[in-house]
């Protein structure tokens, strides 16, 4: 299954830059020296987003946890960063209670690379 509105899906460019590939934040630090070993960079944060878009409309997504607050999908597969090395990640999405459109959660290291 595709994910609910996957080619609306939206994602905050502030969580990209101040999470994702921040090397200051207390959790995201972790994720960015992942994501850096791929070659993105808090400099270079637009190419992520449009390498988790197009993950998000072609691979399969899968259901995981309903809340209160809406319901998240798992969306799994291989991205090539922009140093030409390709890894999987997991990718986790929610569509909240009362919209259509998926919005971006996190992402963090599928299979060992």
């Amino acid at each position: 299954m595709k994910l609910p509105g996957a080619s609306g899906a939206v994602i905050d460019d502030a969580k990209l830059r101040n999470y994702l590939l921040s090397f200051v934040h207390p959790i995201g630090r972790y994720k960015a020296a992942f994501f850096a070993r791929f070659g993105y960079t808090p400099d270079n944060w637009r190419l992520l987003k449009a390498d988790l878009l197009l993950l998000v409309q072609a691979a399969e997504a899968r259901q995981t946890h309903v809340s209160v607050y809406g319901q998240k999908y798992e969306v799994r597969g291989i991205i090539k960063g922009p140093n030409g090395r390709a890894v999987e990640i997991v990718t986790i999405w929610m569509v909240r209670q009362g919209e259509k459109t998926p919005r971006f959660v996190t992402a963090f290291p599928g299979e060992e690379e």
